[in-house]
């Protein structure tokens, strides 16, 4: 497995939850001078989301050309006011594969775009788990009573290049997929020619102080797709648990290992690792809560910690290895996000962002993390026990329609 291709000179700031994220996100786009671009799987037009909303809607008006890109499940409708809010300020915005009526049973509709990211000015770049929804709020479940966890890195730098690169790239194919739908050729020309012209980046914008920001860190960014980029994220993972000496740290929300996966956490186990899993406490999804579950009995048995998150819905995609390789990203580890989904994370080398990641992990786990005893998991009801392995054989089965394996 090839290491990914990492370069000094990042200024990375780490960003835990909404209340640091949004607030960050919403001050860059109102200093955006030529461009915003944002793809995000959730795009939720209250609370927080509704203030992104609504500078992106200041950016179009003074005359930056703002480019927005959500996902047809994670949002599957704008409202109407917004859409035409949206279209007088200017902003080109994109459903990507809505699924309609009969698209839940058509396997090539499950290809979705999960990833977390904002260019600005082609110099300043936002990747994490983060979606534009406000942290106690949410679609299915309305008001939250507890803030739920995640991360998101702002990064200026050498990354930010390629970062760009993938939102282009991206909203090119989807003008040249809605004109060829209404068989435009000359409509196909024109997206080309609006999209091609490169952007030159801004100088660096200086970080606030008291910031969790850090100067100079080596860093990568890593793109999933269903092309040339299948499997660069988890490779990324597994390279690094490999070779990690004294400790692997993972926060995830949906933890569905492949074999290759579970093997390599086993194994740096079993070679004395300490390697510890901080995942969903909470029921949220049938097939990614019961599906978890069937893999901890092995996992444990070789000397993985897990640990449940209780004080809320666990959103978070990161760890850390040895305290110095860290990840923050959209991409969970389950087939949905390393087989099917477009993802994002960004890696980076860096002692000082890993310990602080490291330490707001520990923090988490010491107050808001249940280990999960082997005992009690292997005594658990037979009706706990039924469910697992179905939500288990339903991910087999989902792999099996779209021609994968895991």
């Amino acid at each position: 497995m090839a290491a990914p291709l990492m370069h000094l000179g990042h200024q990375v700031q780490l960003l835990e939850g909404g209340i640091e994220y949004f607030p960050a996100l919403v001050e860059d786009i109102d200093r955006a001078v030529r461009e915003v671009r944002i793809e995000t799987y959730i795009f939720h037009f209250e609370g927080a989301g509704l203030q992104v909303a609504q500078a992106l809607e200041r950016a179009a008006y003074r005359g930056v050309e703002v480019f927005l890109v959500m996902d047809g499940i994670g949002t599957p409708d704008v409202p109407a006011e917004w859409a035409q809010r949206f279209t007088q300020a200017g902003v080109q915005w994109h459903q990507f594969l809505p699924l309609g009526r009969l698209g839940v049973f058509i396997p090539g509709r499950w290809r979705r775009m999960h990833r977390k990211l904002c260019v600005i000015d082609a110099g300043l770049a936002y990747c994490g788990g983060i979606n534009i929804l406000d942290d106690l709020l949410d679609p299915n479940y309305g008001v939250l009573q507890s803030a739920r966890l995640d991360y998101a890195v702002r990064v200026q730098g050498p990354l930010v290049a390629d970062a760009q690169a993938a939102v282009v790239q991206f909203w090119v194919r989807l003008e040249l997929t809605r004109k060829l739908e209404h068989f435009s050729l000359k409509g196909v020309r024109a997206a080309l020619e609006a999209t091609q012209e490169p952007v030159s980046a801004d100088p660096p914008r200086p970080a606030k102080p008291h910031d969790h920001t850090f100067a100079n860190a080596a860093a990568a960014l890593l793109l999933r797709d269903n092309l040339i980029n299948r499997s660069r994220i988890e490779q990324a993972y597994r390279k690094a648990i490999a070779t990690a000496r004294h400790e692997v740290l993972i926060a995830n929300a949906y933890f569905v290992p492949g074999s290759r996966m579970r093997r390599a956490l086993i194994s740096a186990a079993q070679r004395g690792v300490r390697v510890r899993l901080l995942l969903q406490g909470r029921y949220e999804y049938f097939m990614q809560y019961h599906a978890a579950r069937q893999v901890y009995g092995v996992l444990m048995a070789a000397g993985v910690e897990i640990y449940e998150y209780q004080a809320g819905f666990l959103h978070a995609k990161v760890a850390v290895v040895d305290g110095y390789w860290a990840t923050v990203g959209s991409s969970n580890l389950d087939p949905l996000s390393l087989q099917l989904a477009r993802e994002a994370n960004v890696v980076v080398d860096n002692r000082a962002f890993a310990r602080t990641l490291h330490a707001r992990l520990e923090h988490v786990i010491e107050r808001c993390g249940k280990q999960v005893d082997p005992q009690t998991y292997a005594h658990r009801p037979w009706k706990q026990r039924l469910l697992d392995s179905l939500a288990a054989r339903l991910v087999r089965l989902m792999l099996f329609l779209t021609g994968r394996r895991y």
